[in-house]
């Protein structure tokens, strides 16, 4: 998808898309109580060793970087699990949008896909999207690769191309998406994503419009691999406009009132934890993996548009511990760390905060101070089991980041 306007509206991504033709496809490049060993760290293996994920061979290189932790949420598919509140928003939503809009043959006009593998390639997830190859958003520090050419998709957009290509021209798409980034109850190395895209000829966008079989969709304008033609302001302005009343009417449902060829179109993205959290009061990111039945029973309904104001597990006190240390001089990043404490502490991690930074005046080394909070969603926590878990994270650190303890 080529992307040539974009608007940020608070969690919602906004694009005036058009479908790139004639582009083609190359080649790119815990247990609590024992001690989790470092080597579980990381899934990673040296150039040669081969990754089996959802039915499929991927030869390890040194690109590789899923944690043991993600790969155990691949294939859970939340978002599919009957009564689960993040399938019951995904079906809200299709309901919503199946009585919304209608073909001309009475049958939906948005076709659903919710199945599709999250390993994606490199390409899919970035050069579809015209993302430059010096981008950021390509780090391994935010990013799951399975390899040099295959990845865990960062976004559901990993697969507009595609569908596109294959003829539709409104749909939507549901999946789980991997980003590595901070630990709070915010924050999740997987979330589950809905979005939505909608094209239309000039002919569709036009009608009704005064004199709209002189307007254009695109400016006069060159074009090339990198880069499609400019839009005329007026289909911006209505391609804007349908944009939200489509997203003011989505929201009034779920909350009361409270680039083709020749073509041009919107697309959306929202985070599906995120309108759980709000909708049904869920504090904390964590439970939405739960599987303690006190959790779950709160969302099996008889109506999927039933009111539901969830219900808090008892609140267990935290246990807290910092760690400090010296980082390497090189090849070190925040998220790096994050990862390998989600990993080891797996959800018995709330929070971790970089709480202190320091440079020595003579040797201008860095150190790090982080506060890591412990918490368990079911049952008290004990200093002991934490200590285990939080010397193991103190070893892995030194050994897998090359940081230098001062604990």
């Amino acid at each position: 998808m080529i992307c040539s306007t974009l608007r940020r509206v608070g969690h919602v991504h906004i694009y005036l898309v058009r479908k790139a033709s004639g582009v083609s496809k190359g080649h790119h490049q815990q247990t609590v109580g024992s001690r989790p060993a470092a080597s579980e760290f990381a899934a990673r293996g040296a150039s040669g060793n081969v990754l089996e994920l959802l039915g499929k061979s991927y030869p390890q290189d040194n690109y590789s970087n899923l944690s043991r932790k993600v790969l155990s949420r691949v294939g859970r598919n939340l978002h599919n699990q009957q009564h689960h509140p993040l399938w019951l928003i995904k079906e809200r939503v299709k309901e919503h949008f199946y009585q919304q809009y209608v073909g001309r043959f009475g049958t939906p006009l948005f076709s659903v896909y919710d199945d599709l593998s999250p390993v994606v390639t490199t390409w899919q997830n970035f050069d579809s999207l015209l993302i430059p190859a010096d981008h950021p958003s390509r780090k391994k520090g935010d990013n799951y690769y399975v390899n040099g050419t295959h990845m865990l998709r960062a976004h559901t957009s990993a697969h507009q191309w595609d569908l596109l290509r294959a003829g539709l021209d409104a749909f939507l798409v549901v999946g789980d998406v991997y980003r590595r980034d901070q630990i709070d109850s915010q924050h999740y190395p997987v979330f589950h994503q809905l979005e939505g895209v909608r094209l239309f000829s000039k002919h569709e966008l036009f009608t009704g419009i005064k004199d709209g079989e002189s307007l254009q969709l695109f400016e006069q304008s060159s074009r090339s691999a990198y880069k499609q033609e400019t839009h005329t302001m007026e289909a911006t302005k209505l391609v804007e406009f349908d944009l939200k009343q489509t997203l003011t009417r989505l929201v009034t449902h779920l909350f009361g009132d409270a680039g083709a060829q020749d073509q041009i179109g919107w697309a959306f993205g929202l985070g599906l934890e995120r309108l759980a959290m709000i909708l049904y009061d869920i504090p904390d990111i964590r439970l939405f993996w739960s599987e303690d039945e006190r959790f779950l029973k709160q969302f099996r309904v008889s109506d999927i548009n039933q009111k539901v104001k969830f219900q808090p597990l008892s609140k267990y006190p935290a246990v807290i511990n910092d760690i400090s240390f010296w980082l390497p001089s090189e090849n070190y990043t925040e998220n790096d760390f994050y990862d390998l404490v989600r990993t080891i502490g797996g959800d018995l991690v709330e929070k971790v905060e970089l709480i202190d930074k320091f440079e020595h005046p003579k040797t201008h080394k860095t150190s790090h101070c982080y506060r890591i909070t412990y918490r368990h969603m079911e049952r008290t926590l004990s200093q002991r089991e934490v200590r285990r878990v939080h010397q193991a994270v103190q070893e892995a650190a030194v050994q897998l980041l090359g940081v230098e303890g001062r604990f």
